[in-house]
């Protein structure tokens, strides 16, 4: 039995496996996580992940660990299959912005009637880099993200992939203008949806009194080199047949800053302000 004990394994327990059929009849999976964020009205729960993951679906469904006595029931399995899936979700009011979050207490509440208690450790929106905290950090920063990519991950004990890279552009800035930044790692289909963590440098940490990690943004897309020599981004596919046939992918992500998924659950709470 694995002990949680540290930081790094209670980052596999941020995500959660999605499970889908699209229109077309393909299956496919992807990745999103649980973050808290603390409201004057109180602390919120919610699942994140791409707008491109839950448009198109015919049906889909979350994949949680279960809960036992407080502690993980590694490979315990419960999946919660959400009816009318792509209406579930509120999605940023930019629709150029790739990010969806459906609350989390409704899901938990229908898998307690069923008996179920679930294991998650929620990714703290404190967590998320000012603008003071993003220009300390250098142009190039060691990243983790965590999620499924191709699909894989450890069926029997239902543990996401981790995964190492660098910063590709730095976060200070706004890539090509957007709230967004290169990564250079291998993002895969899969690995859409994924947190992506920095980790933070020693000098930082003696600044700020900055957390180990902090929460960087989502995966969201990836840049391919096509047949004529041309790269072009696009959103990471949930199956690997929706890859485009003689592109190859160059291990460049693109990463929405995790500061629009802050603005996105403000906007969820703005509207269904009591």
């Amino acid at each position: 039995m694995m002990q949680i004990d540290s930081l790094a394994k209670r980052l596999l327990f941020n995500t959660v496996r999605v499970d889908t059929v699209l229109d077309d009849g393909s299956e496919g999976s992807g990745t999103a996580f649980v973050i808290n964020h603390a409201h004057p009205r109180g602390n919120f729960l919610f699942v994140v992940t791409n707008r491109h993951l839950v448009e198109g679906v015919r049906q889909g469904g979350l994949v949680f660990t279960q809960k036992k006595n407080g502690q993980p029931a590694i490979g315990r399995r419960f999946q919660l299959n959400i009816e009318e899936f792509p209406q579930a979700w509120f999605l940023h009011p930019d629709p150029t912005v790739d990010l969806a979050v459906v609350p989390l207490r409704p899901l938990e509440e229908a898998a307690r009637e069923r008996g179920v208690e679930l294991y998650y450790h929620a990714i703290d929106t404190r967590l998320v880099p000012d603008a003071r905290q993003l220009g300390a950090f250098d142009a190039l920063e060691e990243v983790l993200f965590i999620g499924y990519p191709s699909g894989v991950w450890d069926q029997v004990n239902l543990m996401p992939i981790m995964r190492r890279g660098t910063t590709a552009t730095p976060m200070a800035l706004d890539f090509e203008g957007r709230a967004e930044f290169l990564i250079d790692a291998a993002v895969y289909p899969g690995s859409s949806g994924s947190p992506v963590f920095v980790v933070s440098p020693e000098g930082l940490r003696k600044t700020f009194g900055a957390h180990k990690f902090f929460f960087a943004g989502v995966v969201a897309a990836v840049f391919f080199r096509e047949e004529a020599n041309r790269l072009a981004s696009m959103p990471v596919p949930a199956n690997l047949g929706a890859t485009t046939i003689g592109s190859e992918m160059i291990d460049l992500g693109l990463v929405i800053k995790s500061s629009a998924v802050v603005d996105l659950v403000e906007a969820y709470l703005r509207k269904w302000k009591e």
